[in-house]
């Protein structure tokens, strides 16, 4: 081959093989990122150290207790199984927003599309991710009350900074973090990859957080407790390969970037978003992998 034919070929698989400058886009926002890489989110952990008290932490949330992907395909109760996501523009008509929690919301326009998707169950979660502007917004507890929309609290975010909202300040999510970066989504699973951190929920938590969180949602003070924000990842030695392709990709996740507690509920359960595209058979055999196969990271430097 000549040099003149080499040269671009070898750009082109450099370029393949260069990490991304964030996380990786969503096919219809393709011109917004999802944060920075320098993001926590979006910031590897395999090689941090082991924080001090891991194996008090990792049993008070369950180190029998398997995963749960708390998404998938179909139904589940009448409703898809995970937090939905809606992709809106400029032109999509704003509306005020009534909160429980007022004083820790953004009272701004939110972009509510006519048929816009809300979780079901109870939390009833509304993402909304503006492809002109760049900009998340999330809403949480969000209904119709008189023909006007409330919500217990909305949160917008600019996905192309770093900044974190005011500490004690809740967000759509307990934990006062964004929802949509922690999502284990199928456009990035159908790519091959999950390059970002994921969020998860415990049943107890400490009445603490720590960054990037900014809020906590509980009473309880025994430092075992894993406090909102806390970090925990798949251990390198666990081996994967046994594990059908959906799950493999959900777990180099964990390893590469692990997971943060972002809210009370079930243990160990994993959040993402729904589509016909994932199997929830290949998802259900992550709950072969339990507590005791994860480890608490030392984010104490993880900073952007």
């Amino acid at each position: 081959m000549s040099r003149r034919l080499l040269l671009p070929l070898i750009a082109a698989v450099l370029a393949l093989g260069a990490p991304s400058a964030d996380a990786l886009r969503v096919p219809a926002a393709p011109k917004c990122p999802v944060f920075p890489k320098s993001n926590p989110w979006n910031q590897r952990v395999d090689r941090l150290p082991v924080a001090s008290n891991s194996a008090a932490v990792i049993n008070s949330i369950g180190a029998s207790t398997g995963l749960h992907a708390d998404f998938g395909s179909g139904l589940w109760d009448g409703s898809p199984i995970g937090i939905p996501f809606d992709v809106v523009t400029k032109k999509t008509p704003r509306s005020r927003v009534g909160f429980e929690y007022s004083d820790e919301s953004d009272h701004v326009g939110y972009p509510i599309p006519k048929r816009v998707h809300i979780e079901g169950g109870s939390d009833h979660h509304a993402l909304l991710l503006d492809r002109d502007a760049c900009r998340l917004y999330e809403l949480g507890g969000l209904e119709k009350q008189n023909g006007r929309w409330h919500a217990w609290a909305g949160a917008t975010w600019n996905l192309r900074s770093n900044k974190v909202r005011p500490a004690g300040w809740t967000s759509a999510d307990a934990a006062g973090l964004p929802i949509f970066p922690g999502l284990a989504r199928w456009d990035e699973a159908k790519r091959g990859v999950i390059d970002h951190a994921l969020r998860f929920t415990v049943s107890r938590t400490r009445r603490a957080f720590i960054y990037p969180a900014r809020h906590y949602a509980s009473s309880l003070t025994d430092p075992s407790l894993p406090p909102m924000g806390l970090r925990v990842r798949l251990k390198a030695s666990f081996d994967i390969r046994p594990f059908p392709k959906q799950a493999r990709i959900v777990l180099t996740a964990l390893k590469r970037y692990g997971m943060i507690v972002a809210d009370n509920g079930s243990d160990w359960y994993i959040t993402g978003a729904p589509s016909p595209g994932w199997s929830n058979d290949q998802l259900h055999t992550l709950g072969r992998v339990t507590g005791s196969n994860f480890e608490v990271v030392d984010t104490s430097k993880l900073h952007p």
